[in-house]
């Protein structure tokens, strides 16, 4: 009998190794316009609904966060660039087709409005000021004209906070080459996740129980919906192809299923719907708890995908 031994170098380590162009800037950048997204989409609700007066932390206070999340996640992702001085060209052009223009586009809208947004109130920021006196006059008159358009901000940010929440995981999914990254699920997922990481924003910067308790109801509600759409993520690659459903064994066993499962599902989704379930029929719980627990699950999902994803691959 005569024996062959047939070597291929294809899927082995330092041989054929994965390309991890995306590190951790990127991750933080997901979630901060994630986190901003969430805040500014609420935000732009109430005021529509003309509820400012009742829900004052969410359209006061909470938007505060989204000015320094967009500037820190711009900061990352001009960090992770390998030719900076050549990403102005992003905005001498329009893709409709490129998730990344659409991208950079809404950035560039979403970022001004939400220091705008932030500007307006800074009469109630500072009440001790002479907003008549000086400069402040002039300030002073800009915040009035801010305060007066400020539905139509919250008309512009209504839409452009769901594309910049949404197009985080299209941009994803529209890399064909990664199975872990292609499907349909991640563009609602990232945006849902989004969402309740903002609600979780909102519920820390909450000034009365009454808006504390609306967005532990608002958030525990976008909880299960971001459940749903990871059981159908997970259940959609295990019906897929051979390749796809190696992308899930990363997670189902592999080495991000201590990260996904403890830290994004349990301790990031499940922990903090119980807890807030409890908080909801009248148990006292400590509203930071599950707020905590949501951002820090929000953030690790986020580097949980990215580094998984750029793991897997097509082997021909």
């Amino acid at each position: 009998m005569k024996e062959e031994l047939i070597i291929s170098g294809r899927n082995l380590p330092h041989i054929d190794p994965h390309l991890n162009l995306w590190h951790w800037p990127i991750s933080l950048y997901l979630f901060l316009g994630g986190l901003a997204a969430g805040i500014l989409f609420f935000a732009a609700i109430i005021v529509l609904f003309n509820k400012e007066e009742k829900y004052l932390g969410s359209v006061k206070w909470a938007t505060l966060v989204p000015p320094v999340a967009l500037v820190i996640g711009l900061g990352a992702l001009l960090f992770d660039l390998s030719h900076v001085l050549y990403s102005w060209r992003l905005y001498v052009t329009f893709r409709i087709d490129s998730p990344m223009s659409w991208g950079a586009w809404t950035l560039m809208l979403v970022t001004p409005l939400s220091f705008l947004w932030s500007i307006s109130y800074f009469k109630e920021y500072f009440p001790n000021w002479n907003w008549q006196k000086g400069f402040l006059s002039y300030a002073g008159s800009l915040i009035d004209f801010l305060n007066e358009y400020k539905k139509v901000m919250a008309w512009i940010l209504l839409p452009s906070t769901i594309i910049l929440g949404i197009y985080t995981g299209i941009l994803l999914s529209a890399f064909n080459a990664r199975p872990l990254w292609n499907n349909s699920i991640l563009g609602p997922l990232f945006l849902t996740s989004g969402l309740s990481t903002g609600a979780a924003a909102i519920i820390l910067m909450a000034k009365s129980h009454t808006e504390r308790r609306l967005f532990s109801l608002i958030d525990l509600v976008l909880i299960g919906i971001e459940l749903f759409l990871i059981t159908h993520m997970i259940f959609g690659m295990q019906a897929g192809s051979q390749v796809q459903i190696e992308a899930s064994h990363l997670i189902l066993g592999g080495e991000f299923t201590i990260m996904f499962w403890i830290f994004v599902v349990i301790l990031g989704l499940a922990f903090p719907a119980m807890l807030e379930i409890f908080e909801l029929i009248g148990f006292k719980v400590p509203a930071v708890a599950p707020a905590i627990l949501v951002l820090i699950g929000g953030i690790v999902f986020r580097f949980v995908m990215v580094e998984a994803g750029q793991i897997t691959r097509y082997l021909y």
